[in-house]
């Protein structure tokens, strides 16, 4: 069935839908819709108590997307996500391998606390972010698409967690963070978990309708300045490039890297389709320039001990 809605009028139903379940986030909820489009993963960082869990949970049930949760902790095994082979006996004397799934066999999978496995464990999500397969013992198994993986991780605690590789946090389309309540979204947070209130939710979308709205991201048009400034803010990321500023020769060790310019510019033509628009503005650019960025720029010691953050680099090189 072909989606005939614009973009805005869907994203504006999903929005909708969600705000029975979420209080505010209306930021984090477009990124992570944006994700989707772009067929990106997140990265979602927050402290405890935000819920991170229960944004992506419910985004899965709107979508009508297979939903599945991979808790990360230290004695995680790569089998426990990717799945394992057992004998199975059919009958007496007659036995077979059968391959039984892992979670990572769904469409929106939640990688919680990913910071909390080992690197070998956290490598096994590798293939599938990246080819949407995987591979074991020499077979390869395709996954189901629309697939998105939201990771989520907390800034606070760090004993007892490994950090991610490069490798891995470039593949994150965005990094994401969630942004504490004000006072009004508290008091509405009190009226929907501490009273009697229970909120039927709706499947707006399905896996087929998303697929055919995914391609249709490509066929938005970009100015040449636009893509030259979008080109330049990733450059003077880089310490050694002319158009780095003087705190980016301070405080930055490595800049981003060019899978961070793809991740701009296909998450600004979504950002102007979600607008209502159907060519991408600077503005769009400069939106999501830090969700895109801000996990790909390593600070220097100098720039660690001084608390600067990726985020105080991007607005002073977009102004």
């Amino acid at each position: 069935m072909k989606e005939n809605r614009s973009f805005s009028e869907i994203f504006h139903g999903v929005k909708t839908e969600l705000s029975k379940i979420i209080v505010g986030q209306d930021e984090l909820v477009r990124d992570l819709f944006i994700c989707l489009l772009c067929e990106g993963h997140a990265l979602i960082e927050g402290v405890p108590g935000l819920g991170k869990t229960l944004i992506v949970r419910t985004l899965s049930q709107v979508l009508d997307l297979k939903y599945s949760r991979i808790q990360f902790t230290p004695d995680l095994m790569p089998a426990d996500i990717l799945g394992t082979h057992f004998i199975n006996e059919t009958e007496p004397g007659n036995r077979s391998f059968k391959f039984y799934k892992g979670p990572v066999f769904g469409q929106i999978i939640l990688a919680d606390e990913i910071n909390r496995a080992t690197p070998k464990t956290q490598s096994a999500l590798l293939e599938a972010m990246q080819e949407g397969q995987v591979t074991l013992f020499g077979e390869q198994h395709t996954l189901e698409k629309p697939f998105i993986v939201l990771a989520t991780q907390n800034p606070l605690e760090m004993e007892g967690t490994y950090p991610l590789p490069e490798a891995q946090i470039d593949r994150f389309l965005f990094k994401l963070m969630v942004q504490f309540p004000d006072r009004e979204e508290l008091f509405l947070i009190l009226d929907k978990t501490t009273e009697e209130y229970h909120a039927e939710l709706s499947p707006l979308l399905s896996a087929e309708t998303i697929l055919e709205l995914q391609p249709r991201i490509k066929q938005v048009p970009m100015a040449s300045h636009v893509k030259e400034a979008a080109i330049n803010i990733l450059m003077a990321t880089h310490p050694l490039n002319p158009l780095a500023n003087e705190e980016v020769k301070a405080f930055v060790r490595f800049g981003a890297s060019p899978r961070g310019l793809l991740s701009m510019v296909k998450a600004a033509k979504a950002r102007a389709l979600l607008d209502g628009r159907h060519n991408v503005a600077m503005e769009d650019i400069k939106s999501v320039a830090k969700p895109a960025l801000r996990h790909r720029i390593i600070l220097n010691l100098k720039g660690i001990a001084e608390g600067i953050s990726p985020d105080h680099i991007i607005d002073k090189i977009i102004q």
